[in-house]
């Protein structure tokens, strides 16, 4: 990894600036694949995708194509999605699909025939003696990736010599794990090709500052101050209080009380306006029913702390009814994880209790103004009653998406093509409440060799 001069963590705190190139170059872009993508563990699907032995997925990003496969009841590998012969691709991707999937005993190449067992191993080889005895196994195999998982995410690295999946994660995975992301499942998932870099999408899901000019209709319900904070490769937002005193440990995640004098309405408010405009996510059905029954279950007067504690526990209940079970998770814990992480580099994950929404974004070919923009919802459900779902297209409306991620979509092309005006002098993020933006560029400097942030000049 190149080690160019970068600033340090500290400095996040401070005013600061960065280069945009890393939005606008095409040359920036092809480096990517080098430099960054060929480097780093990534998000390339789910585990609840591949459960039968057999079964498997394509992650495309950029140029490369990776081919993922369960070959046993509880190993999962990867391998570059080529047949070693001429290059053929194994796997192909349907027209308009977001990745190609299946189920098979064995992969065949569609030109030569040549075959291969879910171990990589090459099975079949049409007259194997022209070569003179030059076929060894190493030259005949499927490439393999590192693959892991993690919250029931697999992960891939083309990086023969990187590090675990669990160090590359820390500390966002040790901060998570009580989450356990692994016991949910696909509630939606959706896709689109956006005119925008892959960085600029997104940094639209980075942090809760853009709500007041992006999203006026949320002030309604909350209050949307925030801080944001580095944790090494990765960063977290979560609400904050202008007023220190207003703090509570749960305060900073979704699970608070809304806005406005009586915490027993303005709790359901706030969560039924998230519910019906973010797409049935970042809360749950159960929360939101939980929530609009308070006004009759607590009386006027009480306190927002133990509103949160009555609706919680509420819900809780009426979740174990229906045989979803809650993680434990202390009012600490859920401080400390707060809203949204920044996995870095292009996952975003905005959990609770028993829900994330989650977004991936990813490089369109090597055309900066372009990227594959993806948005899903996982929950837990009841064992066997979790949902049937695939990747579908849809155009970036209100319609497809839910009102609020169609104001986030009105920003981001205007944002890209903002960028390349003469005029514009460089970002100005918000120290406080930006610096996953900066901690994220900090990062994407290390690995690129250029575009660290800088310290403003004070005038």
């Amino acid at each position: 990894m190149n080690k160019p001069v970068n600033i340090a963590v500290e400095d996040l705190e401070e005013p600061l600036t960065y280069p945009v190139e890393a939005f606008l170059s095409r040359d920036y872009a092809a480096e990517e694949a080098d430099r960054l993508w060929s480097k780093v563990w990534q998000v390339a699907g789910r585990v609840e995708e591949i459960p039968q032995v057999g079964d498997y997925i394509t992650y495309e990003i950029g140029e490369e194509s990776i081919l993922i496969v369960r070959d046993g009841p509880d190993s999962i590998k990867a391998y570059h999605n080529v047949c070693p012969h001429r290059g053929r691709r194994l796997v192909d991707v349907p027209e308009g699909a977001n990745r190609g999937c299946g189920k098979k005993k064995n992969f065949v190449c569609g030109f030569h025939g040549w075959t291969f067992g879910l171990a990589g191993k090459n099975t079949y080889v049409l007259d194997p003696q022209d070569w003179k005895g030059a076929l060894t196994e190493k030259r005949t195999s499927l490439n393999a990736i590192k693959a892991d998982s993690w919250g029931g995410w697999i992960f891939v690295n083309m990086d023969p010599e990187c590090g675990s999946l669990r160090d590359y994660l820390e500390p966002a995975a040790g901060i998570l794990d009580p989450f356990q992301f692994e016991k949910m499942r696909y509630k939606w998932r959706q896709w689109v090709i956006y005119d925008c870099n892959w960085k600029t999408a997104l940094e639209a899901f980075m942090e809760p500052y853009h709500v007041a000019g992006t999203h006026p209709q949320l002030l309604e319900y909350g209050e949307y101050y925030a801080y944001s904070a580095a944790y090494g490769l990765h960063g977290v937002s979560g609400f904050d209080e202008r007023d220190a005193s207003k703090k509570t440990k749960e305060s900073s995640s979704i699970t608070r009380a809304g806005k406005g004098a009586d915490a027993r309405i303005s709790t359901y408010e706030l969560q039924n306006e998230i519910y019906q405009t973010v797409n049935n996510a970042s809360t749950t059905e159960t929360l939101v029913n939980a929530a609009k029954r308070l006004v009759d279950e607590l009386p006027e007067g009480t306190p927002p702390q133990e509103v949160i504690k009555h609706w919680l526990a509420s819900a809780k209940a009426d979740d174990a009814a229906r045989g979803v079970e809650w993680p434990t998770i202390t009012p600490e814990q859920m401080g400390r994880a707060g809203l949204a992480w920044n996995i870095f580099p292009n996952t975003a994950i905005l959990q609770g209790v028993t829900f994330a929404l989650c977004y991936r974004t990813r490089p369109y070919g090597d055309d900066p103004n372009k990227c594959i923009f993806e948005s899903y919802a996982i929950e837990r459900f009841p064992e066997g009653q979790e949902p049937k779902t695939e990747w579908v297209y849809a155009e970036a409306t209100a319609e497809n998406w839910g009102s609020v991620l169609a104001q986030d979509f009105s920003n981001m092309a205007c944002v890209q093509k903002g960028m390349k005006s003469r005029g514009f002098r460089g970002p100005l993020p918000n120290p406080h409440q930006e610096r996953k933006v900066t901690n994220f560029h900090r990062n994407l400097a290390r690995y690129m060799g250029r575009g660290s942030p800088r310290l403003l000049d004070r005038e």
